[in-house]
């Protein structure tokens, strides 16, 4: 695990500043305190090198001779061999391939294995960095269809003048990259880029749009204008300096066979390929811990990864100090340490207060780079710094599990309401007379008013797990001033349209739960959830794997009928079944309640004096919002919409205001 930065000359070739591409790695040291290494190409500066071997000695410094000036910087978190040899950038032995990488292929010894067999020879002893070098001269850029893990990859081939910037199937580890004069700059984090200040930083008002309503900016682009990321799946290639389009090489329907196995069956081969996810998820030459929370995900990842491992597994969990005395959470440290101790972990766990989510917000807009509109952000930070604390550097943790397995309760609701909707002798004019009842009434804010309005259009009814403000809200929520300098009647359809027309072309089972996973797998769990576990575990120096979100196993998830997932409209029944006797009944048979922030308490309290303040000179400098609106959701005490908006204007004053 690690992160890296670089560029890539496309037109231009001149001498680029080394000290600042210096200052661009540095930017991102927490996500690898172990080890740092450059390697520069073509025209460069020989003194400032000379400098940097001087200043740097125990980092690892390569100069190249290439017709096409570009540059590579890697910062290490030492997991899998730990030795220098396996250190980054990293070269293939005739010099002609380089790459940086940061994540893990947890199949890379029998991909080692079929390639020695093939004539490869190694230099470090079991590098998975070096695997993906060899793997690419054996099989070119399809050898990521080899890989099982998760990855971010920048991968230079010298003589076929091209340059691959690859993420992984799920999206599990992000990948940045912009272009700015006559060079293609990418990173492992946006701050990274933008540590070169002729960048210019502004809004990107379509991603802000798109902010507001899915608490996050759905890729390729990012909140700042003329940043991207590669979505999940994607690849982008820049050959003899031209940057093609994206292209996806990989989704979820293109392997899913639907199956026609009965439950327990399904049930058996659900828990086969957990474990084995679970077992792969332990490579490392570091002991790996697991956080906890006392739910089901996270308690079978304990019980099945305790297992297998060849130590004592720690576990770490946190909640909230007086969590008694708050109305929108309660700790889950009775069911956790229930867990741990099922589970033979040792076990340890951390009360959080409101002053630590206030004093934690300069660090939290610093590492989101880009709002991340969920407050668990703060929860996963403090976990992760907790399990730092105690020299793990390493968890496994549950996402991803609820989104494949019908988790969520809000979920019952909207497939009923869906399939409500879909029933065609419910003609439109009832619709639209329900839209009218619950206007004339004051209800044109409520979710419900939205989701008739999705249905009366013949939308879906399902945006996706995660909504912050409706389209109607957002309507109201942003000024004319805002509004005139977007698309005329912009929606945020637009972007759930295009995944949905994929599904209708592709999913072999047009079911609406099957729907709502594809949405979540596009957009919700890569750039909301996994990136706020990548941006908190990774500000810490901690990697973080989700054996749930393996690509077989959500394959095979996603092969199994919606009619078996929804049984007797049990949440997760198929799963449930599956882990039977692996964790305690209590635990598989609890209500659930999801890993959360109390944010509603605590906006009527410090946090929301803070929120006041930083919305309103948001407002002030940029006029985006209606200012009437937002002093009707602040005193609403919405605090989670709050927190939305909270979020963003911290991060624009952070990266905006302050830098402008």
């Amino acid at each position: 695990m690690c992160g890296f930065v670089g560029f890539i000359g496309l037109e231009n070739q001149e001498k680029f500043n080394v000290d600042l591409f210096i200052k661009m790695n540095d930017k991102i040291s927490h996500r690898g305190p172990d080890g740092e290494g450059f390697a520069f190409f073509g025209n460069f500066n020989s003194d400032s090198i000379t400098q940097l071997k001087n200043n740097r000695k125990d980092a690892l410094i390569l100069t190249e001779s290439s017709k096409r000036t570009h540059a590579m910087g890697h910062r290490r978190l030492s997991i899998i061999d730990i030795s220098t040899v396996a250190a980054q950038p990293m070269h293939s032995s005739d010099k002609s391939i380089s790459i940086l990488f940061n994540g893990e292929i947890y199949n890379h010894a029998e991909i080692r294995e079929e390639l020695i067999k093939k004539g490869y020879s190694f230099k470090t002893n079991h590098s998975d960095t070096e695997t993906i070098i060899y793997a690419y001269q054996e099989w070119g850029i399809d050898c990521i269809h080899k890989f099982r893990g998760m990855f971010a990859i920048a991968l230079w081939d010298e003589k076929k003048d091209t340059l691959w910037l690859v993420r992984d199937r799920i999206g599990i580890k992000p990948l940045y990259y912009t272009e700015h004069n006559g060079r293609l700059y990418f990173a492992s984090e946006i701050k990274a880029i933008i540590e070169d200040k002729s960048i210019k930083r502004e809004i990107n008002l379509e991603g802000m749009f798109n902010y507001l309503s899915f608490l996050t900016v759905p890729a390729p682009q990012t909140l700042f204008k003329g940043i991207y990321k590669i979505p999940a799946g994607h690849y982008i290639k820049i050959e003899g300096g031209k940057v093609s389009n994206l292209t996806q090489y990989w989704d979820v329907f293109d392997d899913v066979k639907i199956t026609d196995s009965n439950e327990d069956d399904i049930s058996k081969t659900l828990l086969k390929e957990l474990t084995e996810s679970v077992k792969y998820r332990g490579v490392a030459d570091i002991p790996v811990g697991v956080f906890l929370s006392g739910g089901i995900d996270s308690s079978v990842n304990a019980a099945l990864f305790s297992k297998s491992a060849k130590y004592p597994v720690k576990a770490f969990s946190v909640g909230y100090e007086n969590d008694h005395q708050l109305h929108s959470y309660s700790n889950e440290f009775e069911y956790a340490q229930l867990a741990a101790k099922y589970s033979n972990c040792e076990y340890y766990q951390q009360e959080l207060t409101q002053k630590d989510f206030i004093d934690f917000l300069p660090k939290l807009i610093h590492h989101q780079d880009e709002p991340i509109g969920d407050p668990v952000c703060m929860p996963v930070y403090y976990v992760s710094k907790l399990a730092k604390e105690h020299n793990i550097s390493v968890c496994q943790l549950g996402e991803g599990s609820d989104e494949l397995f019908w988790g969520y309760e809000s979920w019952k609701y909207l497939l009923r309401l869906q399939e409500l909707n879909d029933i065609k002798w419910i003609p439109n004019i009832f619709k639209k007379f329900g839209l009218f009842v619950l206007k004339i009434t004051g209800k044109e804010d409520t979710v419900y008013f939205e989701w008739l309005k999705r249905g009366s259009e013949n939308k879906k009814i399902f945006w996706g797990g995660a909504e912050a403000f409706s389209e109607t809200q957002k309507n109201k929520l942003l000024s004319d001033n805002f509004k005139n300098k977007i698309k005329p009647n912009y929606s945020s359809w637009e972007i759930i349209n295009k995944h949905y027309t994929d599904f209708l072309q592709k999913a072999p089972e047009k079911s609406n739960l099957n729907w709502m996973t594809y949405m979540d797998l596009k957009m919700r769990l890569p750039e909301l959830l996994l990136m706020r576990v990548d941006k908190m575990s990774m500000a810490v120096s901690l990697e973080a794997r989700v054996p749930f979100l393996d690509h077989k196993f959500v394959t095979y998830s996603m092969g199994i009928p919606s009619k078996i997932k929804t049984t007797n409209k049990v949440s997760k029944f198929i799963l449930k079944k599956a882990v039977k006797g692996i964790i305690p009944d209590e635990i598989i048979h609890r209500k659930k309640q999801g890993f959360d922030t109390p944010v509603y308490d605590w906006m009527l309290d410090d946090l929301g004096e803070i929120a006041n303040e930083k919305i309103k000179l948001f407002n002030d400098k940029t006029g985006y919002l209606n200012s009437k609106y937002v002093e009707t959701t602040l005193k609403s005490k919405n605090g989670r919409q709050i927190w939305y908006l909270l979020n963003l204007a911290l991060w624009w004053e952070y990266y905006i205001y302050e830098n402008n």
